[in-house]
């Protein structure tokens, strides 16, 4: 619904849409700029290519009308997105990554200000996926203008993103780059999206001390605690075993379950008093480090939090 708003598709009740300082839409003033004044593209997960026209017919509708070189454009575009040879084909006879690159150019013969892609891979198995994504990234690269590119995938986003926003109940929660976000986010929703499993509610116990209500822990932090503090978060990939039970934040915890994946196994981790899912941790052991635990005889395990590990959400 933001992409629609922001291309013209839809109309908001209220508010502003402004791009470059070029105000697109303004409900007090208003300001409504048809879509083909706006300067902004938007590629559907379908693509929307006329299925009645050929690979060049679909590209010259993107053309401004008052444009003198109309030609040379469409022929430059179908050289530089590899298309030559397949002008007069029709969608049904191009592959999914030709489709899209017809429909990028489309896009950029009228030299968009902003590009808008909304999953264009969500229905890709992996395999054409990663070739696509190849593709697209090079194209992006050359595109002077932004793009604003939606996805849930957190292994896309990272390699096709430089800035992520967090979008939650129609609001921005946070703007990162891209390593801080993944490293270090900043709320409950962005530990999620950036592939955090362990997150529990948290409560200050001290300047620098929480307690983890859903693990009934209490945490040392390298950070000093905000009295707002919401939850508490660490990455599976941070939790090690511990042979010292008595170092700063080592605890012992009950071993539920063992799952395993392609590269490792994950074990499910409880505390002795909590129950349920929600009061689970996960751990992740690479397969080839799997030697150095005794599953047929332990059935618990004492395992070690690093302060800087330990992710402080607000």
């Amino acid at each position: 619904m933001t992409l629609k708003c922001i291309a013209g598709i839809e109309k908001p009740d209220e508010g502003e849409i402004v791009l470059n300082n070029r105000v697109l839409f303004h409900s007090k003033k208003k300001i409504n700029l048809l879509p083909q004044n706006r300067k902004v593209g938007l590629l559907f997960q379908s693509y929307a290519l006329f299925p009645n026209m050929t690979l060049e017919e679909n590209i010259a509708i993107g053309v401004p009308k008052n444009e003198i070189s109309k030609k040379e454009i469409i022929k430059e575009k179908i050289k530089s997105f590899s298309l030559e040879g397949l002008e007069r084909n029709y969608p049904h006879q191009l592959s999914g990554g030709q489709q899209q690159r017809v429909a990028l150019a489309r896009m950029l013969v009228n030299r968009p200000e902003l590009l808008m892609l909304d999953e264009p891979f969500s229905a890709l198995d992996e395999h054409l996926k990663w070739q696509m994504e190849s593709e697209l990234i090079s194209i992006l690269k050359e595109h002077k203008g932004s793009t604003l590119y939606v996805s849930h995938n957190k292994d896309e986003v990272y390699k096709i993103c430089d800035k992520i926003a967090v979008l939650n109940n129609g609001r921005i929660e946070e703007v990162n780059e891209k390593t801080n976000f993944f490293n270090r986010p900043q709320t409950f929703n962005s530990a999620i999206l950036a592939g955090y499993k362990n997150i529990s509610r948290a409560k200050k116990v001290d300047i620098n001390k929480i307690h983890a209500i859903d693990w009934d822990i209490q945490l040392e932090c390298n950070e000093l605690v905000k009295n707002n503090i919401k939850y508490v978060a660490i990455h599976e990939q941070n939790i090690r075993s511990s042979l010292n039970s008595k170092s700063i934040n080592t605890f012992n915890f009950k071993i539920i379950d063992r799952v395993e994946s392609l590269l490792f196994y994950t074990l499910v981790l409880s505390r002795e008093n909590t129950e349920g899912p929600s009061s689970y941790i996960y751990m992740n052991i690479p397969k080839e480090e799997l030697y150095n635990y005794d599953f047929n005889s332990i059935d618990s395990l004492s395992i070690g939090l690093n302060k800087e590990d330990i992710l402080l959400l607000y």
